[in-house]
């Protein structure tokens, strides 16, 4: 059975009426006459063979047939537009699904946010922490909308822009360092006391990159082994030497708010430029609301470079290009 046209007018006469035991208040809602509701529900009985309403001459009362259609059209008018309704917001022009790589999320991009929401107070922003590995095909089967990771790139099939760099420091608790005076040096740090993220981005072949990166720059050879903790986000790491259980890679988008306010101190004083960036990732790079995040990505990325640079030049040395 086809539901064609008229059927579907004849039921959403018969809905109103129902709910309201009223033809004229259903003619009311609907914005017709009542003679038309009253005809279009005549319509819908003679098509169905049976009396849906017992006609008063005050009022009208459901039968039994008429109650157990109210039952089915109240369920499916009512599953028909909750999914319009998700629909419409899924691709609402202002709404914007934002998937974050995590420790990105939690401590810079939150931290500026209010400028794009002062900006465009339209934009309904929804952020999703989540550092798996995108694909075109995972983007469009989870409807990710747009994506921030942080990575050396490769990615070939989707549109993918570098909005801010990065750059790795050594960071510890105030406390760690005074009662660890024996480390003053990058060759007197044992692997204990190193905190890692082991996994920098998704798919590194090494680990513990980072670390290693920024041992090679400061002259010590890389270790055989690390054994010091681990943990699945760098923010986890960074707040293990807040609590002053070691030292952590600090990447300075991450990190650079809490060593200004003396929370994190350098641990040594020699910062190298990270392998990978801050990308801004989607689709649909034409769109006008992903426009608008991208240029407002590589605006509030560079205010941040110009505050980063300024703490870099005045605190620490740095390496401008990563030892081969």
């Amino acid at each position: 059975m086809n539901l064609s046209a008229p059927l579907l007018g004849w039921l959403r006469s018969f809905d109103a009426a129902a709910q309201h035991n009223s033809f004229t208040a259903a003619a009311n809602s609907l914005h017709v006459t009542q003679g038309a509701v009253s005809q279009q529900v005549k319509q819908l009985e003679t098509w169905l063979g049976v009396r849906l309403f017992h006609r008063n001459t005050r009022n009208i009362s459901l039968s039994r047939e008429g109650m157990q259609l109210k039952l089915a059209c109240q369920e499916a008018f009512q599953v028909l537009e909750t999914t319009l309704q998700q629909i419409k917001v899924q691709n609402s022009s202002y709404t914007i699904n934002l998937n974050c790589s995590p420790s990105f999320a939690m401590r810079w991009f939150v931290a500026h946010m209010g400028t794009l929401m002062r900006e465009h107070p339209d934009i309904d922003l929804r952020v999703y922490g989540e550092f798996h590995t995108l694909t075109r095909d995972r983007m469009e089967i989870e409807r990710i909308q747009a994506a921030i990771r942080y990575d050396p790139g490769g990615h070939r099939d989707i549109f993918n822009e570098v909005f801010l760099d990065e750059w790795l420091l050594p960071v510890a608790s105030p406390q760690f360092m005074r009662e660890h005076p024996e480390i003053d040096s990058p060759e007197n740090l044992p692997s204990a006391l190193m905190l890692h993220d082991a996994s920098p981005w998704e798919e590194t072949t090494e680990p513990l990159v980072e670390w290693d990166s920024w041992l090679k720059a400061a002259g010590r050879q890389t270790m055989p082994r690390h054994d010091g903790p681990c943990f699945n986000l760098s923010q986890l790491a960074v707040s293990a030497a807040m609590a002053g259980q070691g030292i952590a890679i600090g990447r300075l988008a991450l990190v650079l708010e809490d060593l200004v306010s003396g929370r994190l101190v350098p641990a040594f004083r020699l910062a190298i430029p990270s392998q990978a960036s801050y990308r801004f990732m989607t689709l649909n790079e034409k769109q006008p609301r992903m426009n608008t995040l991208r240029e407002w990505l590589m605006r509030e990325g560079k205010r941040f470079r110009q505050e980063r640079d300024l703490w870099l030049a005045t605190n620490v040395m740095t390496m401008r290009e990563p030892t081969p």
